[in-house]
């Protein structure tokens, strides 16, 4: 079992910053600099006073030259807004232009500006590298992610990505400390598989260069990219109890909605020794809870950036970290929540038992309905692949998806078939080559356990918390059918 106690997360208020013992996190990281490199601007910003002399690198932002003085932002890709330049000689500003890189020499000093409290009075400019102001895309001006996505190599400095990345950098470290706090353990799981986990057919096949099928001679077998570790996770969940991943996963589906993409990231969990949903359920909620307060003390100023003309995200946010149980139904009754809703409520597809939620279905629960996260669980076995053990009525399995607003769907788990015969007899019937899966049958005949786990689209999760519609703005390299531009 998994004891209450061992999710430690603390109860701050949304965006304060974290504290150990009396100190902030940034004065803790005093040996930022001893690694010879360049400190940056957070640093300088959060631990040096004013009046000390300091060195900075980064990129010009913006510049602007008046007769007696001239003024430049300038950013590292550490702070959401860079800091300010401030050449009492107009003529250090010779050559300056937005784009260009530079080293900068000068005294910190106390801000008049509402959005920084330090600036540099700068002493000497060195240009490290030009960029033509004619071409240079990226200018200090509203840009539209579409134009974004099309400068995939310039769109990191632009403050919107940069913010995005600097909370995929936080949640990724909440979703680790989450994991080895509770004694879960990291296993890299192989990005090359011979199964195809959902069995949906939607894997990249892999082929050696010269062969004319998938069915590639290098391996001696058809082999494809993975499109979930679940199934090699359980092997060392039969060894370790808790384990955990955070892998690439590839899928070839040919939507072009903002929710997916062919190459994302996943965490995934599996536990030995679990045999009720609920226990799962509290493990993925207090996994969101603390990752998310993780980010509230640790990347605020990314998370309002998002939300401060956004308040349904605001309050997301604040719901997503509080200690109040997120809600949580069957299948069955949000089926009859959406065949009863609001008769101004049109889906385009009619809500049926024994169908899959549509995404308009999964945003009128979680959006509308609950205005908040939602458990849905007890799906049609249906519906859901092989590996889901089957619930008592005969009719459902014991999984859960978590809805939430924005992504809609976030995550999704269950139990596992832990009897062989049973999960014979589901592979047989959902047409799966079961020779292909003697290496995970064969689990059950050697101290099978009852034991279960989930998914996470991480990509999913950093949409939902800075509330982007679409998720090819939340990945570096957005991988989607028709589109690898680099």
């Amino acid at each position: 079992m998994f004891p209450s106690s061992l999710f430690r997360i603390q109860n701050t208020p949304l965006y304060r910053k974290a504290v150990v013992g009396s100190r902030s996190l940034s004065s803790c990281n005093t040996n930022k600099t001893r690694l010879g490199l360049t400190p940056t601007l957070r640093n300088i910003i959060e631990t040096e006073a004013t009046g000390t002399e300091v060195t900075i690198s980064g990129w010009i932002k913006s510049v602007r030259v008046q007769k007696r003085i001239a003024f430049a932002e300038v950013s590292d890709g550490s702070t959401l807004r860079g800091i300010q330049i401030i050449m009492n000689d107009p003529q250090i500003a010779a050559g300056l232009s937005t784009g260009c890189s530079v080293e900068i020499k000068g005294i910190l000093a106390s801000s008049p500006g509402r959005e920084q409290s330090k600036e540099i009075q700068a002493n000497s400019i060195y240009i490290i590298g030009n960029a033509d102001p004619e071409t240079y895309p990226l200018q200090k001006k509203r840009h539209s992610m579409e134009f974004l996505r099309e400068i995939g190599n310039i769109r990191p400095r632009s403050q919107t990505i940069s913010a995005v990345t600097r909370l995929r950098d936080r949640a990724e470290t909440g979703l680790h400390k989450f994991f080895h706090e509770n004694e879960f353990v990291r296993i890299h799981t192989p990005a090359i598989t011979a199964n195809d986990c959902e069995g949906g057919g939607e894997a990249f096949q892999l082929a050696t260069p010269g062969s004319k099928i998938p069915e590639s001679d290098f391996f001696g077998r058809k082999v494809n990219l993975t499109v979930s570790g679940q199934l090699h996770l359980e092997v060392y969940a039969n060894a370790f109890k808790r384990v955990y991943n955070f892998n690439q996963s590839f899928r070839a589906e040919p939507s072009q909605t903002g929710r997916h993409l062919s190459e994302f990231w996943m965490v995934e969990a599996e536990c030995a020794f679990v045999r009720k949903l609920a226990l799962l359920l509290e493990v993925e909620e207090q996994m969101i809870r603390s990752t998310t307060q993780y980010l509230v003390d640790n990347a605020g100023s990314d998370l309002e950036f998002f939300s401060q003309k956004n308040e349904p995200l605001a309050k997301l946010v604040q719901r997503l970290t509080d200690r109040k149980p997120y809600a949580q139904i069957t299948y069955t009754e949000a089926i009859d929540i959406l065949q009863n809703a609001d008769p101004l409520q049109k889906f385009a597809f009619k809500p049926e038992w024994g169908q899959g939620l549509q995404s308009e279905h999964e945003r009128y629960l979680a959006a509308k309905h609950f205005d908040g996260p939602v458990f849905v669980t007890d799906y049609p076995a249906e519906i859901k692949p092989f590996y889901m053990l089957p619930n008592p009525d005969g009719k459902t399995v014991a999984c859960m998806d978590l809805l939430v607003p924005g992504p809609c769907e976030l995550l999704g788990g269950s139990l596992r078939e832990h009897n062989l015969e049973r999960l014979q007899t589901s592979i047989k019937a959902h047409g799966i080559d079961e020779n292909s899966l003697d290496w995970y049958t064969s689990l059950r005949r050697y101290g099978t356990t009852p034991h279960g786990g989930f998914g996470m689209g991480f990509e999913r999760y950093i949409q939902m918390v800075t509330g982007l519609e679409n998720i090819r703005d939340i990945i570096p390299f957005p991988r989607y059918a028709g589109k690898c531009l680099c």
